[in-house]
């Protein structure tokens, strides 16, 4: 099953300020491809936070991927700045949905790969040097070794459809799964999906329930 994998800086801090530390991250990641056998299918780094399209070949990768992601670039990181001991450098362990293989997968990347472009850091998509989107087009051997085939292939056109803006309707919805961890896809998947991984609580609505 494939997972949209977000994890945020703690306090809104800004974890990346110049190439090397994006690159330091990079390192990170290829690392944990040679301990796990991750298929990664996409992923934007951003100033204060990253997001990562993978797809886990056996049950427990992922937890075991994403806690050797992040507890070995929180170590470096307090490491570099010699800041150990002073704080958390993310808010959480990372956060998590799954994703139906079919448009709504397609949908999850484009939103992962325009990152950049809609917080107005890149004039276009693939301008932005810490994405997948770039490393497919423009990147050597070392960045496109950690991309994987994903359950579909994308069309001829996907760099234009990057850029375009997504609309308000599909926004919404990865918001929901963004902020609840529900699963995105057609209603009967996510219905089912919730009732396998236990996830019905996230369908519903947040708030007072209503008096009876």
């Amino acid at each position: 099953m494939v997972y949209h994998v977000l994890n945020r800086a703690n306090a809104r801090m800004r974890l990346f300020e110049a190439d090397a530390d994006y690159l330091a991250f990079m390192k990170v990641l290829a690392e944990a491809h040679d301990r796990v056998a991750m298929r990664t299918l996409a992923y934007c780094v951003m100033p204060n936070d990253w997001h990562l399209v993978l797809w886990p070949r056996v049950d427990g990768d992922l937890s075991r991927f994403m806690h050797w992601v992040t507890m070995t670039h929180a170590k470096r990181w307090h490491s570099f700045r010699k800041t150990s001991g002073t704080g958390h450098v993310y808010q959480h362990r990372y956060s998590s949905f799954a994703v139906e293989s079919d448009r709504h997968y397609l949908t999850v990347c484009r939103y992962v790969e325009r990152n950049a472009l809609r917080a107005g850091l890149v004039a276009r998509a693939e301008d932005w040097r810490w994405g997948s989107l770039w490393a497919r087009r423009h990147g050597g051997p070392a960045e496109k070794a950690i991309l994987s085939p994903g359950p579909l292939e994308y069309p001829e056109d996907w760099a234009e459809l990057v850029n375009e803006p997504q609309s308000e309707q599909e926004e919404e919805r990865l918001r929901k799964s963004l902020s609840r961890g529900c699963p995105f896809g057609t209603a009967s998947w996510t219905t089912a999906i919730c009732k396998l991984l236990g996830l019905q609580h996230t369908l519903r609505s947040r708030g007072r329930p209503p008096k009876q």
